[in-house]
């Protein structure tokens, strides 16, 4: 961690619960799942499980990243839905605002990425070990110095978002690992929000989409 770890005291914003799933929009700041040491034991999951004891963890986003994510209330919703995520069968798209103005309007980062060990939790681009990774993106709007932009992870490697717009020359808006100096100063935390989550029912496979207005 680049800093102390003080994750925001909300309650539980609960996007859709049932027998098999459980959505939830997670506030920018809070772990997804307990760091090393008690003092980086809050995070989402464990409270969740206060409400929701039977909880189970089905993947993660960054601290910094606000949005949706599920949970299995099941051990089978456990399975179908983590077999639904290794097949990329989950369509996820965030949102988010880069530095400058990102051009074209719309395409693909297709870049390996692999942890950047001496300087952890860092990942960098490799190409000859990175695992592969492709993000598409679309401009919605241009802004004084900025672009407002959605992203559609084909691939989920940690901090793919983060790397693939930083190597586009696009850093994100207060990302405190990949941007520098005012593009990392002057806001108060990552402009990176999972905005929806389209995914099939563990009990009946029916598509569902869940949405979570970007908070900026």
């Amino acid at each position: 961690m680049t800093d102390s770890y003080s994750p925001p005291d909300t309650p539980l914003d609960i996007l859709h619960d049932d027998h098999e799933l459980l959505m939830v929009n997670k506030p920018a700041g809070l772990l997804s799942v307990p760091g090393k040491g008690p003092n980086l034991a809050d995070c989402l999951l464990a409270r969740v499980q206060v409400a929701f004891p039977t909880a189970l963890l089905v993947h993660r986003l960054d601290r910094d990243t606000s949005g949706v994510m599920v949970f299995a209330l099941t051990p089978h919703a456990q399975r179908h839905l983590g077999l639904q995520f290794e097949k990329r069968k989950v369509k996820k798209t965030y949102v988010a605002r880069v530095a400058g103005r990102l051009e074209p309007r719309k395409g693909t980062v297709d870049l390996p990425l692999i942890v950047d060990w001496p300087n952890r939790p860092r990942q960098m681009v490799c190409h000859d070990t990175g695992k592969p990774a492709q993000t598409d993106w679309r401009v919605t709007r241009y802004d004084q110095g900025e672009t407002r932009v959605r992203l559609m992870p084909h691939t989920g490697r940690s901090h793919q978002l983060r790397v693939h717009m930083q190597a586009l020359g696009h850093p994100i808006l207060g990302d405190p690992f990949y941007a520098e100096g005012s593009t990392r100063d002057d806001h108060s935390r990552l402009m990176l929000h999972s905005e929806e989550l389209r995914l099939r029912h563990p009990d009946g496979g029916m598509g569902m989409t869940f949405k979570a207005k970007a908070p900026f």
